[in-house]
């Protein structure tokens, strides 16, 4: 077994991972680090945080699998106390497309592993994925910084993404649970559900994207017309921010969507004005004074 066993280069996420067998100071080792084993001795990570396979995602990767085979192998770790058993820990839809596609045995590349670094693979790999919907992608990230302790620095370093992209992802989990489940549903869309984040009423605005095919501009220009509570008209007085410009919205959004947070502008008399950004928490202002390159003097 000990031959069969690659250390992976912790860090860097699953690419690193995988990428152990695919450098070229590797190859001497490739053909030890990789095998083929019967599909009935692997099992599913039960740490794994994806539980829904998509019948027709799995019917389509078992038709290629087919004809292709499997190209990248499936990533598992020894299970301990049972002999020549294994769990996977990187590709347990390829595993089950396998089978679907009648494979008796598989490629595979045994690493060793804890339980935790194990979840951190599993949790890294979904969050990787091209076809994760915005919600469980939030899930995830969320899931790595609370168990982890990431930064979203450091995780956006790991993920390869901006941080203004997982900043914005990240904020989706304060939509209700009715939302998100239209978003994992594919009844609407992430860029719908950020929009829907800056409105009075998210849940009827929801109701009215699905019954009236709004668009994510209409969203976005409904939340800007919109006034906070405490900033009620007097009878008589115009409405501030009706007279918005469509250009000046377009920047607000533009300037969030660069900086991951919530922007507005407040014009004035003689063409002054305030510009005001809304964050969370305290580590959300920190990345905004590294992306502005200034530091408190003390």
């Amino acid at each position: 077994m000990a031959d069969d066993v690659v250390r992976p280069r912790l860090g860097r996420g699953l690419a690193a991972l995988i990428g152990d067998f695919g450098d070229e100071g590797a190859d001497a080792n490739k053909s030890q680090a990789q095998r083929k084993v019967a599909v009935e001795f692997l099992r599913p990570n039960p740490r794994n945080p994806r539980r829904r396979f998509s019948e027709a995602d799995l019917e389509e990767l078992a038709a290629s699998i087919k004809v292709r085979g499997i190209i990248q192998p499936i990533v598992v770790r020894a299970l301990s106390g049972v002999p020549d058993t294994f769990e996977i820990v990187a590709g347990e839809r390829r595993w089950r497309a396998a089978q679907r596609a009648g494979l008796t045995d598989v490629p595979v590349v045994t690493v060793e592993i804890d339980d935790r670094t194990s979840l951190e693979f599993a949790i890294l790999e979904n969050v990787q994925r091209t076809d994760l919907n915005a919600i469980e992608e939030a899930a995830g990230y969320e899931r790595l910084m609370s168990e982890f302790q990431y930064n979203q620095s450091e995780l956006a370093e790991i993920i390869g993404k901006s941080r203004s992209h997982l900043a914005n992802t990240l904020r989706l989990l304060q939509l209700s649970p009715a939302i998100q489940d239209r978003v994992v549903a594919g009844e609407i869309t992430a860029g719908h559900a950020r929009a829907l984040l800056a409105v009075k009423d998210p849940e009827a605005v929801a109701r009215r994207i699905v019954e009236e095919g709004m668009s994510v501009r209409e969203v976005e220009a409904l939340a800007s017309a919109e006034v906070p509570d405490g900033d009620a008209p007097r009878p008589g007085r115009p409405r501030r921010g009706a007279d918005k410009d469509a250009t000046l919205r377009s920047l607000e959004q533009a300037l969030g969507r660069a900086i991951g947070m919530p922007v507005s502008f407040k014009t004035k008399a003689a063409g002054t004005g305030e510009i005001r950004i809304r964050y969370e928490t305290a580590e959300e202002l920190d990345g905004l004074c590294r992306l502005l390159k200034v530091s408190p003097q003390v």
